[in-house]
């Protein structure tokens, strides 16, 4: 066969295809944008661009992104890339308008892409416990003779080698070449004493920060690195659109609160063991009993299981509001409230709030209606606390690897831990994406035990 024929006949059609393409996108630009009413941004599953809690989309860069259409009156729409050279790929074949994501900024790129909007400037950090009584490194030369925990074939591997020798050599580099474990889960060991130090951008340490309030990232170890959104080259209408809202909003309350949102606000959930007040009379558990019992009453569900499910979200208190939105005792989200019935401020009236969580009780209780009564309690409490969409990725994860769809302990228990890593969150049978699982399989854990628990204080009468 002759080849140069055969590569002359495939290249042809492409160059037409691509040229076509260009000539679609010809003068298409902010104004077009404006005209059509929406943005598409693409950008990436993760803890801090984009991803879906309680059906609420969420992330540092959406959230900015959706800033950016409030200011000039339009939709924005997403779509998830499965890695940052999807990103860049799906930006130039027109499937979107804008990567919201930290691009870096790097001279290789600058002919396929437009870097503008969001700027960071960011490095590397050592990432320690800092418990009374742990010694912190202050140094990168008190690494030498320490085990430091990365991810394999990542760039934090690659600035530890580098570093290492820099030094001479002598820190004990421990790659980890587990498929479960990500970044973020080495921070997590590093919290609970698991290993001592892992490495991990300053920003990503940051948020982990809002979560273990018990590790230190004072510690650079890296020259600083710039990222960037951007937009495709024959867009610079857009380009400077975005420079010019980052240049006015990055002091404006708006700008503030999302960084708070993300990089300060505490994550973790209420702690603390359950103290009935003193001036309760004998058996009460709260002074929200009789609406517990009033909503209870003519449901599957007894009203201690309503209290543990306030006392978690709230512990009884009514005017708490957490880092994602939550609001009221009942700790209902701004989009389930208003599927329910209830505007943002109903969630704060007690009766109101108890009222529209019986009834979304009911709906995740008719959502996993073919599964067994016992188990089924364990399936509601997870989509109470993450949304149902993760809890059914869960499941779909399940069926597919041939776990049971059914059961939650090591069933989908474990496939909803699982999509915290790419390969299960971009796995087709997703619909929700990346979900951070720890909290919630703790909360089906601990809902359950103060529901026994509020059944024997309320039954010493």
């Amino acid at each position: 066969m002759n080849h140069k024929l055969y590569y002359f006949t495939i290249l042809i059609p492409l160059l037409l295809l691509f040229s076509c393409k260009k000539q679609e996108k010809k003068g298409y630009d902010f104004e077009q944008i404006k005209e059509k009413g929406e943005l598409t941004i693409i950008t990436l599953n993760s803890s801090t661009s984009y991803f879906i809690y309680k059906e609420e989309p969420m992330g540092y860069d959406y959230d900015l992104a959706q800033e950016f259409c409030n200011q000039h009156g339009l939709t924005l729409n997403v779509k998830v890339a499965e890695n940052v050279k999807r990103l860049v790929e799906m930006l130039n074949s027109g499937e979107g308008d804008l990567i919201a994501y930290e691009l870096p900024v790097v001279n290789e790129l600058r002919d396929s892409v437009r870097y503008c909007g969001l700027q960071q400037v960011t490095h590397q950090v050592l990432v320690q416990r800092s418990n009374r009584g742990d010694t912190l490194a202050t140094n990168v030369t008190e690494l030498l003779g320490k085990d430091v925990y990365v991810e394999g074939d990542t760039k934090y591997y690659q600035r530890l080698q580098n570093l290492d020798a820099e030094l001479g050599g002598g820190i004990n580099i421990h790659a980890v070449n587990e498929d479960t474990i990500t970044s973020e889960d080495l921070i997590a060991m590093v919290a609970s004493g698991k290993i001592r130090y892992t490495i991990a951008d300053e920003y990503i340490a940051k948020l982990n920060r809002t979560y273990y309030r018990n590790i230190n990232i004072q510690l650079q170890v890296s020259f600083e690195q710039r990222s960037s959104w951007a937009v495709r080259n024959d867009m610079p209408e857009l380009a400077k659109a975005l420079d010019e809202w980052y240049t006015k909003s990055d002091n404006t309350p708006e700008y503030k609160a999302i960084t708070k949102k993300y990089f300060e606000l505490s994550k973790l959930p209420l702690e603390g063991e359950y103290a009935a007040p003193e001036d309760l009379p004998k058996g009460a558990v709260s002074i929200y009993d009789d609406l517990f019992k009033k909503h209870a009453a003519g449901t599957k569900y007894e009203w201690q299981f309503l209290a543990a499910i306030c006392y978690h979200e709230s512990r009884f208190i009514n005017n708490l509001t957490s880092w994602a939105g939550a609001a009221g005792i009942m700790g209902l989200m701004p989009r389930t409230a208003k599927s329910l019935g209830l505007t943002s401020e109903d969630r704060m009236n007690p009766d109101l709030s108890i009222g529209a969580a019986v009834e979304l009780l009911d709906r995740l209780d008719k959502m996993y209606k073919g599964i067994d009564t016992e188990e089924r309690t364990k399936f509601i409490l997870a989509a109470y606390n993450a949304g149902n969409g993760h809890v059914n990725d869960a499941r779909a994860l399940a069926r597919k690897y041939g776990a049971n769809a059914n059961v939650w302990e090591g069933n989908v228990e474990k496939y909803l831990e699982l999509k915290s890593l790419p390969e299960y969150y971009n796995d087709s049978v997703c619909k929700s994406g990346y979900f951070r699982s720890g909290e919630t399989i703790n909360y089906v854990k601990i809902v359950r035990a103060t529901t026994e628990r509020f059944k024997r204080v309320s039954s010493r009468q």
